[in-house]
């Protein structure tokens, strides 16, 4: 069971499987044309790939994944923070906390990714704050990012039965405790597979990291590329490897929605 969004109807998941269909085919049909072109251009020889045989190359692209990852995890982990107190402001009865949470969701959620990214390299430093290189790349993705998880961590909040809120009340605690202790962890659980998603696009926009030159693996690509003038190869590979890591995380999320599923109609049955 989703807290996001409707299950689809039985027309909705036929539209969703015509379209997935016609989807993979077009897609099948640009790799063969590709492939067709690059194999008339000389690009499919092996003398061309044979550089990726080699450990430097992989080592090189490897610390490049490596960058990637450490500022998605900082990322990620800021966001959530920032987005679990946003989504408590825009949950709180005062209205002076709810107003500014919900206006700060609404407006930066409407605001790309790679314009905050603009924002702190050009803008930010001009007023005498010139972030490190790293985290040039790591705010917008924070600030980016924290309002969709805010949305997340709001989604699930709201998906516990209100009976849990007021049965911590019931023996003592305190609204923020009972927060803390009786519903918030429910929710964390509920919405676990939506936050792994989350996660999978925001390490995607780490490469973002290419326009303020932070060695995440995309800029690595293009430092390689340059060095051994193998465009289409180095970022086929850098593709790939992009490909790879984002189809696990994209399948842990679906495990995690299954397990939850699965549970959920026990506990049903159960009851």
């Amino acid at each position: 069971m989703s807290v996001l969004f409707d299950e689809p109807g039985p027309k909705a998941v036929r539209r969703i499987r015509v379209a997935t269909v016609l989807g993979t085919l077009a897609v099948v049909a640009l790799a063969v044309l590709a492939v067709r072109q690059f194999a008339a251009n000389g690009q499919l020889d092996a003398a061309r790939w044979q550089p990726y045989a080699t450990w430097p190359m992989w080592r090189y692209l490897l610390d490049g994944l490596w960058s990637t990852f450490l500022a998605a995890v900082v990322s990620a982990a800021l966001a959530m923070a920032f987005g679990l107190l946003l989504a408590l402001g825009r949950l709180s009865p005062r209205a002076w906390v709810r107003g500014p949470a919900a206006a700060y969701v609404e407006v930066v959620r409407t605001i790309p990714a790679l314009l905050l990214v603009y924002v702190v390299l050009f803008a930010l430093p001009r007023y005498g704050l010139d972030l490190p290189l790293f985290w040039k790349l790591v705010v917008p993705l924070t600030v980016s990012n924290a309002a969709a998880y805010a949305e997340i961590f709001r989604a699930g909040i709201n998906s516990i039965e209100r009976g849990q809120m007021e049965a911590g009340l019931a023996i003592g605690l305190t609204r923020f405790r009972a927060m803390l202790l009786v519903v918030l962890p429910q929710a964390a659980r509920r919405v676990l597979p939506s936050l792994v998603s989350q996660s999978v696009g925001l390490l995607k926009d780490t490469s973002l990291g290419f326009v303020v030159s932070y060695g995440e693996l995309l800029y690595s690509g293009k430092v390689l590329a340059a060095y051994n003038g193998l465009l289409i190869q180095t970022y086929l590979v850098v593709a790939l490897i992009y490909l790879v890591v984002n189809m696990s995380l994209s399948k842990l999320a679906r495990v995690l929605e299954a397990r939850q599923s699965v549970t959920l109609r026990r506990r049903t049955a159960g009851a």
